[in-house]
């Protein structure tokens, strides 16, 4: 019997899955007390059960520490969208103890993604490369160290990070922010890009208090949106500037319903003194331009002494032409905005915090624009309505 015994534990140290000492040890004393008034039969049934158990907990552990396979859309050189980019299937990746692996719910297709494809963004990854910049998740596993974070709770990257085309990903627990699960999905993907944005800009450039005014072009942008409603939010007057096209009545009356003050087309516009417009509304003291050419001129007409217009888009690809009179009798300043680079890790808690305060506003019905959830299986004819090949369309969301 103790040569049976014996063999047992030579067989244990030599298992190929090396368990842990101590659960070879489990195993031992279950055979050795055994060894009293039991068979050799018994012996082996009873310790080979708990080491089957054992190795099947082990596998279970180990299957944990890895991502499912995930779907994603990539490209592996810098050109058209609509050419460059595939749906491929990706392997599972190890999920290392800082890690959280993410299962993506939700995630846009933003002009600034596209600028990352086509290869004329500042920043955009090496490729080859997965799309995407922004979305929301679900926790999906945790790494052995991570706190604060457990399976099932609603995240989204910030600051946003590349590669959220995918249907599971894989990174340090710093890049998650937790966010209140009731925050409905397609806001809490679209977030952080366009509404901060917004807001920054309202806050970063001058003072404003209740009773001013700003004036903006690519008022039906989000970021537009997003602007007339957290000034509106605020008590700050809103005068908007877009282009002619036909539908221009029915987008006047849109933002209106948001709580834009003010709407005019650019043909609006074309008067000696823009001011006269205004009727009881102040001067702005601030201005925004996602356009630039003509429009960004009109921005500047509306802008009232030492006002300040903030550049943060150049949708007409279009340069800026400022008068010199602007400069010497009006001291204008001419500032840019670039969110990318506001966003810094110095950044991260209070980025994080306005976030939250833009989804409670979305959660209450005081923050809203329009969104088209498409499936992921969809995602070529959604990238072809992000293009404008499918004429204008509201933004795209992937759902995954």
């Amino acid at each position: 019997m103790e040569l049976r015994v014996e063999s047992l534990n030579a067989n244990l140290e030599n298992d190929p899955l090396d368990l842990e000492r101590d659960t070879w040890l489990a195993v031992r004393a279950v055979a050795l007390k055994a060894i009293n008034g039991s068979s050799s039969a018994s012996i082996f049934s009873t310790g080979w059960a708990h080491l089957r158990l054992a190795q099947a907990q082990r596998i279970r552990a180990y299957s944990a520490l890895m991502s499912p396979p995930s779907k994603a859309v990539v490209y592996d050189r810098e050109g058209a969208p609509d050419v460059v980019t595939k749906v491929i299937e990706l392997p599972p990746v190890e999920v290392k103890e800082n890690d959280v692996c993410v299962k993506m719910l939700a995630a846009p297709i933003n002009p600034s993604d596209i600028n990352r494809i086509q290869g004329v963004y500042p920043v955009r990854p090496q490729v080859p490369a997965v799309g995407g910049y922004e979305g929301v998740g679900e926790v999906y596993a945790v790494g052995s160290a991570v706190t604060g974070l457990a399976p099932g709770d609603r995240v989204i990257p910030s600051p946003p990070s590349s590669g959220t085309w995918q249907t599971y990903i894989v990174k340090d627990q710093s890049v998650w922010h937790k966010i209140n699960k009731d925050s409905p999905m397609e806001y809490a993907a679209t977030i952080t890009v366009n509404p901060l944005s917004a807001l920054r800009m309202l806050e970063d450039f001058t003072t404003l208090n209740s009773g001013d005014s700003i004036v903006q072009n690519g008022a039906t942008s989000i970021v537009g949106q997003c602007i007339i409603q957290i000034a509106q939010f605020r008590g700050i007057h809103s005068i908007n500037i877009i282009r002619d096209r036909p539908g221009s009545d029915e987008s006047k009356e849109k933002l209106k319903s948001l709580g834009a003050d003010e709407v005019f087309t650019e043909s609006q516009l074309e008067v000696k003194n823009v001011k006269s417009l205004l009727a009881n509304l102040p001067e702005p003291a601030l201005g925004f331009n996602c356009v630039g050419g003509n429009s960004a001129s009109l921005v500047l007409k509306f802008l009232r002494q030492g006002g300040t217009m903030v550049t943060y888009g150049g949708m007409s690809k279009k340069p800026i032409t400022v008068s010199t009179s602007s400069f010497i009798f009006k001291d204008l300043s001419l500032k840019g905005f670039w969110l990318q680079k506001w966003m810094g890790s110095d950044k991260a808690t209070e980025c994080r915090n306005m976030i939250d305060y833009l989804l409670c506003l979305a959660r209450e019905g005081k923050l809203k624009y329009e969104m088209e959830l498409v499936p992921f299986n969809d995602f070529q004819v959604a990238l072809s309505k992000a293009l404008g090949l499918q004429g204008s369309q509201p933004k795209q969301v992937i759902k995954f």
